[in-house]
């Protein structure tokens, strides 16, 4: 069950390559961030995210992929969302 609204989904060339590279579909990642399975956060990350459904800030989840950490963002406003590598924030 989704928590929250995605908007409109992009991502980075740099994510989209590394993820095809990886055998990884970034709709998979998109879905779990949206479901609330933030990937490897800290307990305050998790809880920040939570807190960000209910008033309405962003929403951040990071997936380790090997030694590579792979963001998906979610703006405040819940028009957009980004899949992005570490290294490209």
């Amino acid at each position: 069950m989704t928590k929250f609204p995605v908007g409109r989904t992009v991502a980075t060339r740099g994510a989209l390559q590394f993820l095809e590279e990886n055998g990884i579909r970034p709709a998979s990642l998109i879905r779990r961030h949206q479901c609330g399975d933030y990937g490897d956060l800290t307990l305050r990350d998790r809880k920040a995210n939570d807190d960000a459904i209910v008033d309405g800030a962003r929403i951040l989840s990071g997936y380790k992929v090997g030694e590579v950490k792979v963001y998906v963002i979610t703006e405040a406003d819940r028009s957009m969302t980004t899949v992005l590598l570490a290294s490209e924030y």
